[in-house]
């Protein structure tokens, strides 16, 4: 890709991959950092505001629901005025929602935060809007890298941010640090400025697929709804394990330092996975990286029930979980870019993600409801490990041929 100069791009000017590359994955890394250690708040906010767990569950379920509801039309927005406006909103809303997890007294005002303020602006702040960018703005020999790259930047924040969010609650009270994160969010708008894109790159050029035709097509189309089965399982397979696990090992008598850890290793080796997947993607079938990533979380799953827990069976799992956590994100969406094009290829990534927080809501809300009703996790687990075996089932058969459209698309 060319180079941005220093100065200011012009209207025309394609953006460089480095400055594309760099905002983004540090968008990525503020927006899914600060999200990736909700589960440390899990205890302290329900044991000092006398709340059930199913009350601080049922939020994030929600928040994750409202952010793939909202994904489709942050996306479209997108693909349309493009990302810069779509960021600064994103950023404001979330900071808003982390206020709102603060000063909240009541469920309902906390569930207003974090479930919905927060669910539209994870909608607004991440992969869907700024792989949008990148497909748009890089080659397509180097498009499944490249996302690669932005999931590798994401990870890498869920690395940084855990042992941080832990820091700050440890020497400054649950509260205050939800305060400090809520400025930090702030620092998503300035950087969305890096993703100003060409006037001519967005889908309110003149000629091409309108947005009605593209969602017509895309749920047309046997793949696609395949690729959004197997986005539901990782939906809710990552975010039971990220909101509960900390609980999970608590019960069973294992420090918060071990959670803390667990989920700071998930975020270090997710680096690793996101980037090795996104690059494998240019060499082999997406479709079969896909299979082997869902069916190996499931045997991962299977062997740390089966062994006794310990801080290292901990330690051993998360990493291997980490490797496994979001590299479903880059062959999903490269598949659709490649199947689909790339003029819609926010709004049906947003589509596909919707999928993933349907299933999000589901792992995490019943990871609530049934350790309340059962006083155990282990129904989940085990949903978790039959939902891994029939994602990878589902995207054996996903084509990744392009579909073939007439020259001329009626209006």
């Amino acid at each position: 890709m060319p180079s941005t100069p220093p100065a200011a791009p012009s209207a025309s000017a394609p953006l460089s991959a480095a400055r594309l590359l760099i905002c983004g994955g540090l968008i990525v890394t503020l927006s899914m950092g600060i999200r990736h250690g909700f589960g440390l708040w899990l205890v302290p906010i329900t044991m000092e505001r006398g709340w059930p767990r199913e009350t601080f569950a049922f939020a994030i379920a929600l928040q994750n629901l409202v952010w793939g509801l909202c994904s489709p039309l942050a996306g479209m927005l997108a693909d349309r005025f493009g990302a810069l406006r779509v960021l600064v909103a994103g950023a404001v809303l979330y900071s808003l929602g982390l206020l709102s997890m603060a000063l909240g007294a009541s469920a309902w005002a906390f569930t207003g935060g974090a479930g919905v303020l927060i669910g539209i602006a994870q909608s607004a702040t991440t992969y869907a809007v700024v792989y949008g960018v990148i497909g748009r703005q890089i080659a397509p020999d180097k498009r499944s890298w490249a996302m690669g790259v932005a999931a590798a930047a994401g990870s890498f924040g869920q690395f940084l941010m855990v042992p941080l969010e832990s820091g700050l609650i440890g020497a400054f009270g649950w509260q205050q640090a939800l305060v400090l994160l809520a400025a930090s969010a702030l620092v998503i708008a300035p950087l969305a400025w890096g993703l100003k894109e060409p006037a001519h790159s967005l889908g309110r050029r003149t000629g091409g697929q309108s947005t009605g035709q593209a969602v017509r097509e895309a749920f047309a189309t046997p793949s696609f709804l395949l690729l959004m089965g197997g986005y539901f399982v990782c939906g809710f397979q990552v975010v039971f394990i990220g909101v509960h696990m900390p609980s999970y090992l608590k019960d069973h008598g294992l420090s918060p330092q071990v959670a803390s850890t667990a989920l700071a290793l998930i975020g270090l080796f997710n680096v690793f996975g996101t980037y090795a997947a996104g690059s494998l993607g240019q060499r082999m079938a997406k479709r079969h990286i896909l299979s082997a990533i869902y069916a190996l979380r499931s045997v991962a799953i299977v062997v740390f029930l089966s062994v006794p827990l310990t801080p290292l069976s901990v330690a051993v799992f998360a990493s291997v979980m980490g490797f496994l956590w979001l590299s479903t994100v880059p062959p999903t969406n490269a598949i659709v870019a490649q199947v689909f094009g790339v003029q819609h290829l926010s709004m049906l990534g947003g589509f596909v993600f919707l999928a993933h927080q349907v299933g999000s809501f589901l792992g995490v809300w019943l990871g609530g409801r049934l350790y309340d009703a059962t006083g155990s996790y282990d129904v989940v687990w085990w949903l978790a490990v039959a939902f891994g075996v029939m994602a990878a089932l589902l995207n054996l058969p996903v084509r990744e041929t392009a579909i073939q459209r007439p020259q001329a698309l009626p209006a």
